[in-house]
């Protein structure tokens, strides 16, 4: 019985795995990020919503919007929910740190064509040295009288970053510190395959811009590529992009006994899709949402790997915009502020496992695991939003679904990260816990997690959203 129990515990952990792969190969820049949720949130019956019209939000309806296509927020509203009543809410983000393609990337040196690219968070860029690089993103494409947003994935590698070779830096084992600007540069191309080609190609119709006719910004070979990417006609059609550089390798569950998933963007598209799929199978129970007196949200926000303070970031008034509208009825005036004090929010973001081989940058008694359970992250300066009341509230939560929780305090001689939490916790008033799950690698191109993680973060937040308000309404503090 036991050992049965314990293969079917294993099915579902590699099961919940495998989706997750699928989300985060999908997801190779913030805006494929949002197309991929929102697939997901349609094929489980929410309904898209736009800011610049009026809603007309209606008991155990499920619901989301976008803004900038980096940031999307899904709701489903409790058959019980009355202006005023609480918001269930899991809070995280859709950006990773990586490179992107300068607004004027067009480079050359010695026979080579190069893409200038800019550091887009705190990443360990050394890692993106010698991958099979690829551009994702959106563009930006005048049809006719239209301005219109396009997704781009070139599916296979076009860039890369090589290294210098040892013989040239002998010193590269004990140090190596590239100098993002001059060293990061991307070749794409050698200038004589691209002349050859535009020899070949210059009697043959075309249907995009031949490489001989030069843009001022950026190298024709890289334009010619979206354009035939995009089905266009001329590539001079494309007015503007913005573009994430990434690595070509699918993430891959790995490891003796398949207990690893090694991929990308871990920090933080596993917390998004932990958030979004709760959110769906939370509410794809008709009497579980019918008895909800909450409003069951999640915040997946961009930005937040270079400080949230833009219109598509948790320092925005997106948030407060959206839950006022929730709110929103002329009986009650202040169901808004009713509402907060009632509210909830999980800032759901990776946390550091502690490392086999530099466990000493670990404070003693707060070393998290994998497979042990997400990690409470803690910090009195308030880098992180967690207090005894709001971790007490999850501790609760994750003994009744059975999920452990381990916690996580920097050392004293240590920097210490921050997260969207505070950021929310100050501007909405909001009780928050900062939690997530633990991951080794973290900022790398290539990071590395436990696949137990996923089911439990799943399960921990699926929790959250059916008991939260009961746990709320047996509290005492205020």
């Amino acid at each position: 019985m036991q050992a049965t129990a314990m293969k079917s515990s294993k099915e579902a952990i590699q099961n919940a795995a495998k989706e997750f792969l699928k989300f985060v190969n999908q997801g190779v820049s913030p805006y494929h990020v949002v197309e991929e949720c929102k697939l997901r949130l349609k094929s489980a019956g929410f309904q898209e919503l736009k800011e610049s019209e009026h809603w007309n939000i209606k008991p155990t309806k499920k619901y989301f919007v976008t803004r900038n296509y980096s940031t999307i927020i899904a709701f489903a509203v409790g058959g019980q929910y009355k202006p005023g009543n609480g918001f269930s809410i899991i809070g995280a983000h859709t950006d990773s740190p990586c490179l992107r393609v300068k607004a004027r990337s067009k480079k050359a040196s010695v026979g080579f064509l190069q893409v200038g690219v800019e550091c887009y968070g705190g990443g360990i860029w050394s890692t993106w040295f010698d991958r099979d690089l690829t551009i994702a993103g959106r563009v930006m494409v005048k049809n006719e009288d239209k301005l219109e947003h396009h997704l781009v994935h070139l599916n296979r590698p076009v860039l890369r970053v090589p290294h210098l070779a040892i013989h040239l830096q002998r010193d590269i084992n004990e140090k190596f510190g590239p100098n993002k600007e001059n060293h990061l540069t991307a070749v794409l191309a050698t200038s004589v395959s691209a002349e050859l080609e535009a020899e070949e190609s210059s009697g043959e119709e075309k249907t995009v811009t031949s490489v001989d006719k030069t843009p001022e910004r950026h190298h024709p070979v890289l334009l010619s590529l979206l354009g035939s990417q995009l089905g266009l006609k001329s590539s001079d059609n494309i007015l503007d992009f913005e573009l994430c550089l990434a690595d070509t390798q699918p993430g891959a569950i790995g490891g003796a006994f398949d207990e690893f998933i090694f991929s990308p963007r871990l920090d933080n598209l596993h917390s998004c899709y932990c958030a979004l799929q709760s959110l769906i199978e939370s509410s794809q129970d008709s009497s579980s949402l019918e008895k909800e007196t909450n409003i069951r949200v999640i915040t997946l926000y961009d930005n937040e790997e270079v400080g949230s303070e833009s219109a598509n970031g948790a320092m925005s008034s997106l948030s407060e915009m959206v839950l006022r509208r929730l709110s929103c009825t002329p009986d009650n005036l202040t169901a808004f502020e009713e509402a907060i004090a009632k509210s909830f929010l999980i800032s759901a973001d990776m946390a550091h496992a502690v490392h086999p081989n530099y466990s000493d940058k670990h404070e003693e008694n707060h070393r998290p695991s994998f497979h042990k359970g997400p990690v409470i992250k803690l910090n009195s300066n308030q880098r992180y939003a967690t207090t005894a009341i709001t971790a007490s509230v999850i501790r609760d939560i994750a003994k009744s679904v059975g999920i452990p929780l381990q916690e996580l305090m920097v050392r004293n001689d240590s920097t210490c990260g921050t997260t969207i939490g505070p950021i929310l916790s100050a501007k909405l008033g909001v009780r928050v816990v900062d939690l997530g799950s633990p991951q080794l690698a973290m900022h790398s191109i290539r990071e590395m997690c436990c696949t137990s993680g996923v089911l439990q973060s799943i399960s921990l937040f699926k929790g959250f959203f059916e008991l939260y308000p009961t746990v709320n309404s047996n509290m005492i503090v205020d």
